[in-house]
């Protein structure tokens, strides 16, 4: 496995997980009361859910379109 493979599915992990953790962390109850009084939510969630879809996407464009070492 080239090292190009490596770092692709370790932000994929990485990026699922803040994505779970954005879930759990939108299911709090300062969360919900956040988002019921202001509309949005706590800025720790939202930053989850930035760095989570970010580094899922550049993972998963890694892992598609990433230059191997036997290419």
């Amino acid at each position: 496995m080239t090292s190009n493979k490596i770092l692709a599915l370790v932000l994929l992990v990485v990026g699922l997980i803040l994505l779970f953790f954005a879930y759990q962390s939108s299911q709090g109850l300062d969360d919900q009361v956040s988002e019921a009084v202001t509309g949005n939510f706590t800025d720790s969630t939202i930053w989850f859910l930035i760095i989570g879809i970010a580094s899922t996407l550049v993972g998963a464009g890694l892992l598609m379109f990433g230059k191997s070492a036997s290419n």
